[in-house]
């Protein structure tokens, strides 16, 4: 089983799922932990061949890397600790899983935030995973992976979460970089089927102004589901949870919020 972590509340029957990125771990959430602990219990999970969950699992995993086999080690975790209906948060690659685990099982997900959320590939990201595919068997992946970062997150501003998403990677064995790298090509597909199909559940974007890859395809499919609302965190990049956390933290909460307020309506009415 993958790597977790929970922070029980003396009260609170609610629970928040953190989802990290491709090359990071549960680190990322760093700066949510003590804020977001305050009102609800929590589950940090480490996805397979990262963080925690990289030295226990190295070539155990001999099957083909798919968004739904990694969705399913995520799963795995919320049969084992038993887990009610929780809100769901990811970041950047995390956001694409936490997007297949409610399409999987809907009845699982109250909520999702979305932090730089991946819902299309432009040019220049196809691009990158142009590049990748063609010369990660020859090229170093912290090559790669650091040069993904740079262009990512470009900015002098950005270097705290770019660091650390590249310090994280160094865990990565590259085999491990190839399995999940494969996975960029069925990424177009996936994303195009969920920008197709609104599922209903209450979604809170946060994007970062100056995340140049992402934000603009957020901006449309905001426009096209209806329970999805969108935050634009004005100076800030990709990871908008490490660049910003006091705003992040303070829109996440409240949205959370406002989910547990409606569904306490909805039961009285009920």
């Amino acid at each position: 089983m993958l790597y977790y972590k929970t922070y029980h509340h003396p009260s609170s029957s609610e629970w928040v799922v953190f989802i990290h990125g491709a090359g990071g771990s549960s680190a990322i959430w760093h700066k949510q932990i003590r804020e977001f602990r305050e009102e609800f219990n929590l589950l940090l999970i480490d996805l397979r061949g990262h963080g925690k969950s990289a030295g226990s699992f190295k070539n155990i995993w001999n099957e083909k890397y798919t968004f739904q086999a990694v969705t399913k080690d995520i799963i795995e975790v919320l049969d084992h600790l038993s887990l009610p209906p929780a809100h769901f948060m990811g970041v950047s690659l995390g956001t694409i899983l936490t997007r297949q685990l409610a399409e999987m099982e809907p009845q699982r997900v109250k909520s999702m935030v979305m932090a730089g959320a991946v819902t299309q590939l432009n040019i220049t990201s196809r691009m990158l995973v142009f590049l990748g595919n063609t010369f990660k068997s020859v090229v170093p992946y912290m090559w790669l992976y650091s040069l993904f970062a740079w262009i990512i997150m470009p900015r002098k501003h950005h270097a705290e979460s770019r660091n650390l998403f590249i310090r994280e990677a160094k865990r990565l064995c590259q085999k491990e970089f190839i399995r999940w790298f494969k996975l960029t090509k069925d990424v177009n597909p996936l994303l195009k089927y969920f920008k197709q199909k609104d599922i209903h559940i209450p979604t809170l974007y946060v994007m970062g102004e100056e995340d140049i890859m992402f934000l603009e395809p957020v901006k449309k499919i905001v426009q096209e589901h209806k329970l999805s609302i969108l935050k634009i965190v004005k100076a800030c990049g990709h990871v908008v949870n490490v660049e910003q956390p006091e705003v992040f933290n303070q829109v996440s909460l409240q949205f959370l919020r406002n989910q547990n307020q409606t569904l306490y309506i909805n039961s009285l009415d009920s």
